[in-house]
């Protein structure tokens, strides 16, 4: 301990003793940033991380070996990190960040907070506890070969969320479920296919053909809509949720595939609007499944070969058996949680969206590639981790040493720049007075029809999903004080299923928005529109200024009007539904490899998993 003390300056080495820092995460940035921590002569420590380790974590998670696989993240990351330092004090804990007992007097214990996250949503909620506490936050990210660190400190620099990041990647329902012309099209249908069976049922997941498709000409979808009707009501028969017909059919393989995969598609095929410029799909029959190819090579995994059509109508037969049986254990009112690591989960959309991707005429893709896909994805790099966790660090001794001001954000590029430089600090910005997190007066203004959104969709996609709130209170600022939301369990859930206007909430009405886990309270102006650009339910933006001036963004389109352009994520092999990278917006042009970066950064797709690049 004294010798590696003994390189530093004394000053240094006494915070380095007595400072005390939280570490969030304990994953591919994590065990690189812990094993870095104990190394340096740091003695106390604290983890938090709610995940658990498993195989894929192995090949760069290096505090873990296969016997930890299921066991906690922090507390074997904990356990591993001491025989590099046995003086070190460290505490683990197994869970989230965002529970209600780390609030703002458990952020204010610490000298400075190391965030080694893997979702964007645990990123605002640090950003805001630091905010809160006015303690440091040393934030960063790897994907594949880039990476990021940089520093906030309120009121000095800008916090996480100054910029704006790209929203997830979605695609219009009609695209999945009438016209597919990608495999992520047929993955993102499996997924909801998953969900409607044994799932939480959302209606805006359905996997039957959609009469409401734009592309339907007023007559064709008034045509294909009377004959769903006609074959609703055929025999007195009412419509079932696809849910209440499986189960009525003791989730019989061959109904099931012959529904969905010949009889669905049939049904498309009435939509002849549809398939005037496109290629039809074509029916398949479960006891006629046509002879398709398969990479049967004994060099090959299971995982790395394309699966015939009789195959997947194997593995579909036999998941629909064994995820019959995972959903009974649930009891009455239980769900399964598709999870891209549940070995039946994963096989049942390999084999459902390989099936319809072969109905459409599209590629087929490994088992191996539909789980990224599933899941969110990319390689990660274990020396782009290192180098990471080694800068944050570094920035940690500038901070301990009292030169916050020397602080900079350094991104790590994939190649060398002219001046052969992987690595381009560059000085931080400033914070910006239009951000509704950080500014002396945070507010924002949210586009919405009052007639049509409801009070928990308000709380649900507009306060927690978009605005990053964790338990807010809600009241109308009308001299009144009507409380809308309670963040007591109970106190308003006779308010869920009404709309904002029934409480008089229209153009111009204030919300007073208050999270007393975050210490945060927001102003929200709503501006009532009668119907959004793109069909959207709202949309969140600085000023009514700012939405009139707003610039088009560019988006590539298929045939269909979905986006295609991918957003890329996390770093470590990991789930994400939610994906940050680097932040837009213009940064200085000193240097060229810069601008790239950005450039790259516009490309995201978190909900999940290990380190991403987002600041």
């Amino acid at each position: 301990m004294a010798a590696s003390l003994g390189v530093l300056e004394e000053k240094t080495s006494k915070n380095i003793l007595f400072c005390k820092i939280l570490v969030v995460g304990a994953g591919g940035i994590g065990c690189e940033l812990l094993k870095n921590l104990v190394l340096t002569g740091f003695q106390d420590l604290v983890v938090i991380d709610l995940d658990t380790i498993d195989v894929s974590n192995l090949n760069r998670q290096f505090l873990f070996r296969k016997e930890h696989v299921g066991k906690s993240k922090a507390q074997v990351a904990k356990a591993s990190a001491l025989t590099f330092n046995p003086n070190a004090k460290i505490v683990a804990h197994h869970d989230s960040i965002m529970s209600p007992d780390y609030g703002v007097d458990f952020f204010r214990k610490f000298d400075m907070v190391m965030n080694a996250l893997d979702n964007r949503a645990a990123r605002n909620h640090v950003n805001r506890m630091c905010l809160a506490a006015d303690i440091p936050l040393i934030e960063s990210g790897t994907a594949g070969y880039l990476g990021q660190v940089t520093v906030i400190k309120k009121s000095l620099t800008e916090c996480y969320e100054c910029q704006p990041k790209p929203p997830q990647k979605t695609f219009p329902g009609c695209t999945i479920r009438n016209t597919p012309s990608e495999p992520i099209h047929c993955v993102v249908w499996a997924k909801h296919l998953f969900n409607q069976l044994f799932g939480e049922e959302d209606p805006d997941q359905d996997v039957s053909p959609d009469t409401e498709d734009p592309e339907l000409t007023a007559e064709a979808g008034q045509t294909a809509l009377d004959q769903k009707e006609k074959a609703n009501t055929a025999g007195g028969i009412e419509r079932k949720s696809t849910r209440a017909w499986a189960m009525e059919t003791g989730y019989n393989a061959k109904k099931i595939f012959n529904k969905l995969f010949r009889d669905d598609i049939k049904y498309l095929l009435s939509m002849e609007t549809l398939w005037k410029k496109r290629r039809p799909p074509v029916p398949l029959d479960f006891d006629n499944l046509p002879h398709t190819e398969s990479a049967e090579s004994s060099s090959m995994m299971r995982d790395q070969r394309i699966w015939s059509m009789k195959e997947c109508a194997t593995v579909f037969s036999d998941c629909l058996a064994g995820l019959k049986e995972e959903f009974a254990k649930q009891g009455e009112n239980g769900m399964l949680i598709w999870d891209k690591d549940d070995e039946l989960a994963m096989d049942f959309v390999a084999c459902t969206a390989n099936i319809r991707c072969h109905i459409f005429g599209i590629n087929q893709k490994t088992r191996f590639d539909i789980k990224s896909m599933a899941g969110n994805i990319i390689p990660a790099i274990a020396t782009t981790n290192a180098i990471i966790a080694a800068l944050i660090v570094m920035e940690g001794l500038k901070i301990l040493n009292g030169k916050i001001e020397e602080c900079k954000q350094i991104y790590l590029n994939r190649q060398p720049n002219p001046r052969k430089k992987l690595l381009i600090p560059c000085a931080l910005d400033k914070p910006s007075p239009k951000c509704y997190v950080c500014s002396s007066k945070p507010e924002v203004t949210v586009v919405l029809n009052t007639g049509k959104i409801t009070i928990k969709t308000l709380e649900d996609k507009i306060l927690k999903s978009a605005l990053g709130m964790v338990a807010p209170d809600v009241e109308i600022d009308d001299g009144k004080g009507t409380i809308l939301i309670s963040s007591e369990e109970g106190e308003t859930e006779e308010n869920n299923d009404k709309f904002l206007s029934e409480f008089h909430i229209g153009n111009g009405s204030i919300l007073k928005c208050d999270d007393f886990l975050q210490s945060y309270e927001l102003k929200v102006i709503i501006a009532h529109a009668d119907k959004l650009e793109e069909d959207k339910e709202f949309d969140v933006v600085g000023d009514l200024s700012e939405l009139q001036a707003k610039p088009q963004e560019e988006k590539s389109a298929d045939q269909n009007g979905a986006t295609t352009d991918h957003q890329d994520e996390e770093d470590d092999l990991m789930v994400v539904e939610d994906i940050d990278v680097v932040k837009t917006g213009t940064k200085r042009k000193a240097d060229q490899d810069i601008e790239e970066i950005k450039a790259k950064r516009t490309k995201t797709s978190s909900e999940e998993n290990d380190d991403i690049v987002v600041l």
